[in-house]
């Protein structure tokens, strides 16, 4: 199974309690069920409404399933950001 860095950035940083940690996961979906398993309650309410990028690119409307995950790579977890 790869192992991946997942870093939570805004209010994903602030409700997980740390920027980055390590996954082994072989898609988004398995890679974000595990988050959920780890941090229960506020991280789990913001993931509903955050975008994520996987190795540089957006994962946009596709399935989470379907976004398979490579040795060393990283998720980005980003929540809407107001203004700028």
């Amino acid at each position: 199974m790869p192992k991946v860095t997942v870093r939570y950035w805004a209010a994903a940083k602030a409700a997980a309690g740390v920027g980055e940690e390590p996954y082994d996961a072989a898609t988004l979906a398995e890679a974000l069920a595990t988050v959920r398993e780890r941090h229960p309650g506020e991280l789990t309410r913001v993931l509903r409404r955050c975008s994520f990028i996987v190795d540089g690119h957006p994962v946009g409307t596709r399935a989470h399933e379907t976004v398979r995950l490579a040795e060393g790579g990283t998720v980005e977890v980003l929540p809407p950001f107001a203004g700028g």
